[in-house]
């Protein structure tokens, strides 16, 4: 006798009849290997401008490309920057606006200039002995390399652009625009050269912009010196006392021409062992006792500032004579303070601005004794030739200087230990000074300026005009409006000149009589269009008495050879870029930089463009953060924590690096590092996976499959009322700049709305239903819709993967998703209260989820599938709750309860159903499909 468990048959494999995802896109990305081909199909089938042909006669939208410096590789700021603006752009387009990209370059300056120097110094040889020319083309070139350079590193990235046509603010067209803004500065009136304290570098030996200068924490020598009263006609008991000042830069005594005291503050006499008198102010004695290591009395003279008018003190160094012997005035000050020091100061109008204008407004002026190496000239009395004013060594309490103030007996303190922040070169990164030469500047206070239609701007200033400006535009975020404002306010006259060789220059003729600089349109013509046939180099090279022409001798005017500060020349590239490629008087709709920029390129276009056009070139102005480490540093390479944007593209790709700006909360600094990258490389995993998925999912789906909206069942118009939520939240983060929150709706509405949710609960219809049932039907026709809008939500920031699952499902020789627009989705009209009532459904089955899971950790159950729920109320058929929480069964009951069914299992689709009768038999459905 056989036994019959021995010969039953086993249960039939019913894999073969499951409606499976089927697709070749590959899970694992690839990145750093795809997007190089991606790269060369764009170029192969001229995307960018195929989609200015396709955009052409649309709203324009421009996004003013700020020109980083053609000096280096890129560095994870430019690639931030660089991507964020990439995705501006491409979302704008998009939207279906005409948004053209042109990149550009700063290729004037110091930083190339610098960098050429090097060059020459590694090599023993002085720029000063190479002719101009030769250097300026040497610089030319240096330039042209590294435009070449960073424009495949841009490229890499992603960016897309007329790369093929950037503007460089070396070419002809560029230069010749420049000096025509400059000249029409000069039409106007808006010029003047004057001698006052600017910036300087005496290492790059040249005028520093208040952008290219940074602040450090240094530890500075500070002294107090004496300066004896001899005359004080409303005190006369203070002379023969000494009036003491106190300063942290020792190196201006040589200069001091004056004293400045604080009419209203209270000053007192002291008197050390010795029985020499004092002068300070009264809340200062102690502090002053205390660094002259000496006890010190009071008693004689306390009176208010106002009663030194008409004191005279003299040099420490009088017995020089010549300059040294002269009377030092003690003048009236309203910057003189009590915060620190003596409540006297002294006054160099070489080397101060309140030391200037105070002095000139008594007939003081300045000497310029220190030449641009920051050295005394050979010809001044005290130190000249023993040093630079900003080595340490100079100005120690051990140094020249005091050593010489200490044997005149007017040294009363000196140490090395004064700690507080002090202004560097940001290139060189060595100290600056202030120092009075002659420079040309364009006046912030001088009424008139012209406006745009050739008015007089109803006599505003440019601040004026460049205030109301600010108030007019769109500052995102809003905070930087007050940070501008507050610069433009208290910003003195820019000094546009610079005593450099590589750049647009000054191109002025000046008078050598009158010093006055020549004003003549014709003159001025000819100077542009010698520009714009030779470059900048026409002026140093060219003919002067051509470009005077007959009615002026070269011999009565003097060509000036100052170069323009090359923010100048930033400030310009909406009129050789915006303007002349999409007509006069466009403006930009947004620049974007970072948040340093408020003092550079923002302030300097706004100024430019206020003094010759009477307003702003741009309508908004986009501010990000820096790029810092993980920790919130500063990246540099001695603290051996450089991110760098090249190694993260070559080992994943650059979708990777964009995700993570378009994450971070950018108008603020970001940190960077190998876990942020590991955070947005997960990211970017979870929505390539929903577009796998997406992709299998609609294997062979054809537009004969599509089923009306009404007609489908309810979770899908659900999904598609979700869907048409998002959107509208996406078009908006757009059009605000907000990507943060862009990404983020995306990720979470693909993560939580699709695969958590409604991909979990349509898998079994996707799986076994009949391909020609209507649900079935529905769910493949929403996720068409989907597709095609996901895809394009994507694509602006993960412009190659959004490009490689395009392609994917549509494979052509030259289509791409970069060409198309915004998704056009179905009208849900009414279906309001839909969303409402499945915001609750969601909501009981996030809680009948939860109570399942102590079941599978015990065991109890394995699946989802082998659960019975009960429910306090039921807001859909008991039936489609079952398939909506994937459990066997939904009953009404008092409460959220779970247990195991007695149901058996379907052999195909493995949910447990009151019509199979045996474990692995067919349920009703399934039996049908497969028969």
């Amino acid at each position: 006798m056989t036994d019959a468990s021995s010969t039953q048959e086993p249960p039939r494999d019913w894999r073969d009849t499951v409606f499976l995802p089927k697709t070749d896109f590959p899970m694992k990305a690839g990145l750093a290997a795809k997007e190089p081909a991606i790269l060369d199909r764009w170029a192969r089938i001229g995307l960018y401008q195929r989609l200015r042909a396709a955009r052409a006669g649309r709203e324009l939208f421009v996004l003013h490309d700020g020109p980083p410096y053609a000096n280096g590789d890129i560095h994870m700021g430019h690639a931030m920057n660089k991507v964020l603006k990439d995705v501006i752009v491409r979302s704008q387009s998009l939207l279906g606006k005409d948004a053209p990209y042109v990149p550009g370059w700063d290729c004037h300056g110091l930083p190339i200039e610098w960098k050429v120097e090097e060059a020459y110094r590694a090599k023993k040889l002085n720029k000063d002995d190479v002719p101009v020319d030769q250097f300026r083309a040497e610089c030319r070139a240096y330039a042209a390399k590294w435009v070449d350079v960073q424009r495949a590193e841009f490229e890499r990235l992603g960016v897309m652009g007329d790369w093929s046509d950037p503007y460089l603010t070396m070419n002809y067209d560029a230069e010749a625009a420049i000096v025509g803004e400059l000249l029409k500065f000069a039409e106007s009136g808006q010029l003047y050269r004057g001698a006052k304290p600017v910036m300087w570098s005496p290492v790059e030996k040249t005028a520093l912009a208040e952008a290219e200068v940074e602040y450090e924490d240094v530890v500075s020598t500070q002294i107090d010196v004496a300066f004896e009263i001899v005359e004080a006609p409303n005190a006369p008991e203070l002379v023969g006392a000494h009036a003491v000042i106190w300063t942290t830069t020792p190196w201006t005594i040589p200069v001091n021409q004056a004293l400045a005291y604080g009419p209203d503050v209270d000053y007192v006499l002291v008197a050390d062992e010795a029985g020499r008198r004092f002068l300070v102010a009264d809340t200062l004695a102690e502090t002053f006792a205390a660094r002259a290591g000496t006890a010190l009395t009071r008693g004689g003279w306390t009176g208010k500032g106002a009663q030194l008018d008409g004191a005279v003190v003299r040099h420490p160094m009088h017995a020089l004579g010549g300059f040294f012997a002269r009377p030092r005035p003690m003048l009236p000050g309203d910057f003189v303070t009590t915060d620190a020091g003596t409540g006297l100061v002294h006054m160099a109008p070489d080397h101060g601005e309140d030391d200037f204008l105070l002095c000139k407004q008594f007939g003081i002026d300045p000497v310029f004794a220190v030449d641009a190496a920051g050295m005394y000239r050979a010809d001044w009395a005290w130190l000249s030739g023993q040093g630079s004013v900003i080595n340490k060594k100079f100005v120690a309490s051990d140094g020249p200087v005091c050593t010489d103030l200490r044997e005149a007996g007017a040294l009363l303190a000196a140490s090395d230990d004064f700690k507080h922040s002090y202004p560097h070169s940001w290139r060189s990164k060595a100290k600056v000074i202030f120092r009075a030469t002659p420079q040309w500047f364009i006046p912030m206070d001088r009424s008139g300026v012209a406006d745009m239609d050739g008015g007089n701007g109803n006599g505003a200033t440019l601040r004026e005009l460049a205030l109301d400006s600010i108030a007019r535009t769109q500052w995102v975020p809003p905070r930087a409006e007050n940070r501008i404002t507050a610069m433009v306010q208290g910003r003195p006259d820019w000094v546009i000149s610079r005593q450099r060789a590589w750049g647009v220059p000054i191109a002025l003729y000046v008078n050598r009589a009158t010093g006055e600089y020549l004003n003549d349109p014709a003159v001025n013509a000819r100077i542009v269009a010698a520009f714009r046939e030779g470059g900048a180099d026409a002026w140093f090279t060219g003919d002067h008495q051509t470009l005077l022409g007959e009615a002026y001798t070269l011999a009565d005017w003097e060509p000036q050879n100052d170069i323009l500060d090359v923010w100048f020349d930033s400030g310009c590239t909406h009129v050789f870029t915006v303007e002349a490629r999409y007509g006069e008087g466009v403006r930009a709709n947004l620049y974007l930089e970072g948040s340093d920029q408020h003092r550079g390129w923002f302030q300097s276009s706004l100024l430019e463009s206020c003094g010759t056009r009477g307003r702003a070139p741009y309508d908004a102005v986009l501010t990000h953060g820096f790029a810092l480490d993980d920790k919130g540093r500063k990246m540099s390479k001695s603290l051996g924590n450089v991110v760098d944007p090249l190694k993260v593209i070559g080992e994943s790709g650059a979708d990777i690096l964009r995700m993570w700006v378009a994450s971070t909360d950018y108008f603020d600094d970001v940190r960077i590092g190998k876990e942020v990258l590991a955070t947005a490389s997960d990211a970017y995993r979870k929505l390539r996976n929903t577009f796998r998925y997406l992709l299998g999912a609609l294997d062979g789906f054809t537009d004969e499959e599509a089923v009306a909206v009404e007609a489908m069942p309810e979770l899908e118009r659900y999904v598609l009322h979700r869907l048409g939520m998002i959107d509208t939240e996406l078009r908006t983060a757009a059009t605000g700049y907000e990507f943060n929150r862009y990404i983020r709706l995306l990720t979470d509405f693909a993560n939580e709305d699709l695969s958590a949710f409604f991909f979990d609960v349509r898998k079994d219809s996707l799986y076994c239903d009949a391909a020609d049932s209507l649900k079935r039907r529905s769910y493949r026709t929403v996720l068409d819709m989907l597709f095609h809008a996901l895809v394009r939500y994507a694509a602006p920031i993960l412009c190659f993967t959004a490009e490689e699952v395009w392609q994917a499902r549509f494979p052509s020789e030259d289509g791409s998703v970069h060409l198309l627009e915004w998704p056009e989705l179905p009208a849900l009209d009414g279906d309001v209260p839909l969303g409402t009532r499945w915001q609750g459904v969601r909501a009981l089955r996030e809680t009948v989820t939860e109570a399942i899971e102590p079941l599978r950790r015990a065991k109890t159950i394995r699946s989802s599938l082998e659960a019975e729920v009960t429910v306090p109320s039921a807001p859909l058929p008991e039936a489609e709750l079952a398939e909506l929480f994937i459990v066997a069964d939904v009953r009404v009951g008092e409460d959220v309860a779970v247990a195991r069914t007695e149901r058996h299992k379907c052999g195909r689709c493995w949910r447990h159903l009151p019509e199979v009768t045996v474990d692995g038999a067919l349920c009703d459905r399934c039996a049908g499909v497969v028969a």
